[in-house]
Formats: C-alpha cells, sequence, structure tokens
C-alpha cells in the first residue's frame, strides 16, 4: 500500500509539471506574437516619425486638451436634460390627445345644435304659417336665415303678408298686426315645445273686436296643455276665462276679488242675465 501512495504521488507530480510547462509555453508564444506585432508597427510606421516631431505633436495635442477643459458633469447635465425633454415630449403629447378629443367633442355639440335648430325651425316656421293665417284669416308669414350656412351668427328675419297687403318686415307693421304676429309666434312656439305657463299684459289693447274674439277663442279651445294669465280690459277676453280677478280701488286702497264666471253665470237667474244685456 506504501508503494501505491508513492506512485500515486508521482503521478500527481507530473501532471502539474506538466500544466506549468503547457502554461509557460503559450506566454512564449504571446509574447513572440507581440515582439513580431512590434517588429512589424516599427518597421512600418515608426520610420515615418521622427524624435523631435512626435515630442512636437505630443506638445500640441497636451495644450489642446489643457485650453478644452472638458467638463465632465455636462454629461450628467445632458442626460437629466434628455429625461426632461422625454417628460416634456409625453406631457405635449397627452394634452394633444386632450385637445383634438375636445376639439372632436365641441365639432360634435356644434353639429347636434345645427342639426336640432334645424329640425326645429322648420317645424315652427310651418306652424307659424298656419298661425298667421288662421288668425288674420288669409294673410301670410315667414321667418327666414340670414346666413343659411351659419344660422347662429346673424339671425333670422320675421316677414308677414297681412291679408291683402304685401310682404313687410315685423318692424314696419302697425300695432295690430305686430300683435297678432306676436301671437303666432307664441303659438307657434308653443306647439313645438309646450310652456306652462304664460303672462300677457293687455296683447288685445290693439286689436278690433273680431280679433280679439279669434285670439280669445283660440286660447280658450287650443292650448289647454298650458295657463294663461292675460291682463284684459276687453270683455270678449276676459268673458272667456276660467277665472277672472278684478282690481279696483276704494277709499285710496287697492283691493281685490276672484270669481267663477261659470259658476256665476249659473246663479244668476236668466231673466236677470236678459235684462243685464
Amino acid at each position: 500500500s506504501s508503494e501505491a501512495k508513492e506512485e500515486g504521488g508521482a503521478g500527481e507530480a507530473i501532471e502539474e509539471d506538466g500544466a506549468e510547462r503547457d502554461e509557460e509555453r503559450q506566454k512564449a508564444q504571446e509574447g513572440e506574437g507581440k515582439q513580431k506585432e512590434m517588429k512589424e508597427w516599427g518597421l512600418e510606421v515608426l520610420q515615418k516619425y521622427t524624435v523631435q516631431g512626435v515630442k512636437y505633436e505630443v506638445t500640441m495635442l497636451e495644450e489642446a486638451l489643457a485650453r478644452m477643459s472638458p467638463n465632465l458633469a455636462a454629461i450628467a447635465e445632458w442626460r437629466r436634460k434628455e429625461k426632461e425633454c422625454r417628460e416634456r415630449r409625453a406631457e405635449l403629447e397627452e394634452a394633444t390627445d386632450r385637445r383634438d378629443a375636445a376639439r372632436a367633442r365641441l365639432d360634435a355639440l356644434r353639429k347636434q345644435r345645427l342639426d336640432e335648430f334645424m329640425a326645429g325651425f322648420s317645424v315652427i316656421t310651418m306652424r307659424l304659417k298656419e298661425m298667421y293665417q288662421m288668425i288674420t284669416l288669409g294673410g301670410d308669414a315667414e321667418l327666414e336665415l340670414v346666413d343659411s350656412l351659419d344660422p347662429f351668427s346673424e339671425g333670422i328675419v320675421f316677414s308677414v303678408r297681412p291679408p291683402k297687403k304685401s310682404w313687410k318686415n315685423i318692424s314696419n307693421l302697425s300695432g295690430g298686426e305686430k300683435t297678432l304676429s306676436s301671437l303666432s309666434l307664441v303659438f307657434a312656439l308653443h306647439h313645438y315645445k309646450p310652456t306652462p305657463l304664460y303672462v300677457m299684459d293687455e296683447i288685445d289693447a290693439a286689436l278690433d273686436f273680431k280679433n280679439v274674439s279669434i285670439v280669445a277663442n283660440y286660447i280658450k279651445e287650443r292650448t289647454k296643455d298650458a295657463q294663461f294669465i292675460i291682463i284684459s280690459l276687453r270683455n270678449n277676453m276676459f268673458e272667456l276665462a276660467d277665472r277672472l280677478v278684478g282690481i279696483y280701488k276704494t277709499h285710496h286702497c287697492t283691493k281685490s276679488v276672484t270669481i267663477n264666471p261659470n259658476k256665476l253665470a249659473q246663479h244668476i237667474p236668466e231673466g236677470s242675465a236678459q235684462a243685464a244685456a
């Protein structure tokens, strides 16, 4: 067994010696290669330079480097600025996307406004013709856009043609004709979009007896889905009211009385009513 151990130790020593020789051989080959490169570089390149020329060039490069005095902190500053630029670019893109989305919504709302306005304008214009013809017994009325391409910029022209007369702008009509034209427009608007309450102050002041009766009966029969409060001094207007509120003054005090004309008529004897008439 001791002989076997001696033989094993000798084998390990031989292997280690062989590995060291291989490393030395490889280093020697590398050194020879470097020497050949140095020799080749020295033969081909160094012959073009002189000692004074190389020293002069080194001196010039050192002076140029000294004049440059580079600020190495500029690299970190550039990286920080580049990061900030990327962040600002991302914010710009996000803001641009939001602006485009808002502009698209605005265009959609403008289109919706124009479509709804033109639809309502057509209905109101048609109903205005019918109302004015019914009230005036033969007249005609028209709503026209000043600028058909942009109806919200210039407005609307209201023109009417009273019976047996020519077309006129509403501003050139008499008081009674203006009243009938305005009421026709109010009734047309009520047909398009009803309003629950209307307050009218002496709308019949400039109307004759016939037109007062026409307007009163229209309000009574055709606008039952709304409440009208009308201030009037014409009996053929307030006689058709469901409730009548009288305002009077006595002893320097203003008082009021409210009656139901229909119920009041039921309690008045027929003979008394005829005598009062």
